[in-house]
């Protein structure tokens, strides 16, 4: 099952600062603690979903990964253990963070009348628009993932209009305060049930949450102060990644409607299949194609390497299905935890047909003790085969 994102869950946008996160965190916490909800799986299941969020988006060394890498850079070796890495108890997130509840984690009735307006808000609870996410792909062949890559691209996306610098107002005197919510960005209602008076907020629908409303449009956006346009954006593709992997350049999505916060480049990664490697996570694998004479004999052979050619020794006798090991000639982690290696299958070239001279030549040989498998040859393919079957 696929995580969610870890902004979402605490319900922040991804400029959130570290005070931002941690009210968030804190009002999470509150909502779904287990003093508050005695034998309610789902709402524990929701706390500690929270925790591990706070857990990776409190740390910024955590939380810049993420932002590149999503949950991939956040795993278990990645994290560095704690939450990230899984299997955290309901104990261990009392201790680790209950210092933000004035060391009264563990009783729900601490916490005293904490409340707030949800959602991403500013300015007394207006709401901020987001442009929406552009996804893009990439293709690097070997060298570029060995290395790490600078890549341009050339995207066509919503930006701020130039003509009302995205307020999508003609004019300043265009804009006015809702009369609705007068400038809140949200309505408040109060209902009768059979519990008493409930009061709840919810987005003006006048101003959409904006808490001002525009008189004049901009005769360029139309009111909506973004436009259609392209623009070349440079990306930073770090060295390691993988196959689908996807990557986050932050405020290069669309702009938003009326001066929000830009969406996000969604960079997923494309390989290109290399004509002689193949990889197998950090590790490449080439397949060494000897004659039988090389194979009997021994031979300095030359092997494809991502930077070019290396020489290989190959001992005499050989057998096929050996592999022979480059160390450090495979592709870095991308998570910086070294380097893999270059793994040479060893296979025999066996002719399909034969002179008549050929024939008598290797008649002869086949007759030779050298030519037959000793017992303990046997033994060891027999034992190969088995670890592969099973």
């Amino acid at each position: 099952m696929s995580k969610k994102d870890y902004y979402e869950v605490l319900g922040v946008g991804k400029s959130a600062s570290a005070d931002e996160i941690k009210a968030a965190y804190r009002k999470k916490a509150i909502q779904y603690h287990p003093d508050k909800n005695p034998g309610d799986k789902e709402a524990e299941e929701k706390f500690k979903e929270a925790a591990e969020a706070y857990d990776v988006l409190s740390n910024p060394e955590k939380r810049q990964r993420y932002d590149q890498f999503g949950h991939a850079g956040v795993g278990s070796s990645a994290a560095g253990g704690g939450f990230s890495g899984g299997g955290m108890s309901m104990d261990d997130i009392f201790d680790q963070f209950g210092d933000l509840f004035g060391g009264h984690f563990g009783g729900f009735g601490s916490f005293g009348g904490f409340s707030g307006f949800g959602g991403r808000s500013r300015g007394g609870g207006r709401t901020v628009q987001k442009g929406s996410d552009l996804r893009v792909k990439v293709k690097l062949n070997l060298k570029e993932i060995a290395h790490g890559v600078e890549k341009k691209i050339k995207v066509k996306k919503y930006v701020p209009c130039a003509t009302c610098h995205g307020s999508g107002a003609e004019d300043d005197k265009s804009v006015t305060t809702c009369n609705t919510c007068h400038g809140s960005g949200y309505v408040t209602r109060v209902s009768n049930t059979i519990l008493g008076q409930m009061q709840t907020q919810s987005v003006c629908p006048t101003c959409g949450g904006q808490g001002k409303v525009i008189v004049n449009k901009c005769p360029v956006c139309n009111g909506e102060g973004v436009v259609r346009d392209e623009e070349v954006i440079s990306i930073n593709i770090p060295a390691g990644v993988m196959e689908g992997m996807q990557l986050s350049v932050r405020g290069k999505g669309n702009a938003a409607r009326r001066g929000g916060m830009n969406g996000d480049l969604l960079v997923v990664i494309e390989e290109e299949p290399d004509k002689e490697l193949i990889r197998d996570e950090n590790d490449l694998v080439y397949n060494l194609l000897l004659t039988i004479p090389q194979a009997i004999l021994g031979d300095t052979v030359e092997v494809p390497t991502v930077e070019g050619r290396a020489k290989v020794k190959v001992d005499a006798g050989t057998q096929p299905g050996k592999v022979l090991r480059l160390r450090g000639k495979g592709l870095p982690s991308v998570n910086g935890y070294g380097t893999g290696d270059l793994l040479v299958n060893v296979s025999v070239y066996i002719p399909e047909t034969l002179s008549s001279e050929e024939k008598v030549n290797m008649r002869q040989m086949q007759s030779s003790p050298n030519f037959q498998p000793n017992q303990s040859i046997k033994e060891k393919i027999f034992n190969k085969f088995r670890n592969l079957v099973g």
